[in-house]
């Protein structure tokens, strides 16, 4: 369901596909903006979220938690700088790691340094991040990742847990649950609703035997 809304917001409009054909200059990520400019963006939307729920405080946005990343070095770094950020914390800000896999749509992704660019869309899966002997692992919901050519990655995930605060009994029964919900629906939307859960129950299962 999140992954199906994160398509619908960023596909691109028609008057920026012409843009980007008359070679228009690319936007540069909320990253890259200087200090004042992003401080601006944040204002404003903090202002327009205000305008609409007024009763509620805005989330944070990625740029609560991120700093303007460097220029692009002229040799491959020995480390891969990330930030893991949530709607409502950063777990690793500017952490240097030796690698980060990631479970994208198209599968597990392992980010060295010096990685190409890319964007990844992630999937319910297991994420781990590795520095030297060390490995930490989480469950992450969906979201996206963004390598950059300076060996900086930002993934930003809508939901994500330690794999060690997850209850395997718990997973168990959810995932029993869900799968009797799919088979007793009698509506198609009831049906798409207990395969999501399915869905994200195989996953958690997935990780904690990894």
């Amino acid at each position: 369901m999140f992954r199906h809304a994160a398509k619908l917001l960023h596909r691109p409009v028609p008057a920026a596909a012409a843009a980007a054909a008359r070679g228009a200059p690319s936007r540069p990520f909320s990253a890259d903006l200087p200090a004042a400019e992003a401080a601006a963006a944040d204002a404003a939307f903090v202002e327009a979220w205000k305008k609409v729920v007024p009763n509620i405080d805005p989330p944070k946005t990625p740029l609560s938690f991120m700093q303007p990343r460097p220029a692009t070095p002229s040799a491959i770094p020995s480390k891969l700088t990330v930030n893991f950020v949530l709607p409502y914390a950063s777990e690793l800000s500017a952490k240097e790691v030796d690698m980060v896999i990631v479970p994208a749509t198209t599968g597990q992704l392992g980010v060295l340094p010096g990685h190409v660019p890319t964007i990844a869309e992630l999937r319910p899966g297991l994420m781990s991040v590795h520095d030297g002997n060390d490995v930490t692992k989480y469950f992450v919901s969906s979201g996206f990742a963004f390598i950059h050519a300076n060996s900086y990655a930002d993934i930003i995930a809508v939901e994500a847990v330690p794999i060690d605060r997850i209850d395997a009994n718990l997973v168990q029964k959810g995932l029993a649950e869900f799968t009797q919900k799919v088979n007793s629906a009698s509506t198609d939307l009831e049906k798409a609703e207990a395969q999501i859960g399915v869905d994200v129950h195989s996953a958690l299962n997935l990780a904690l035997t990894s």
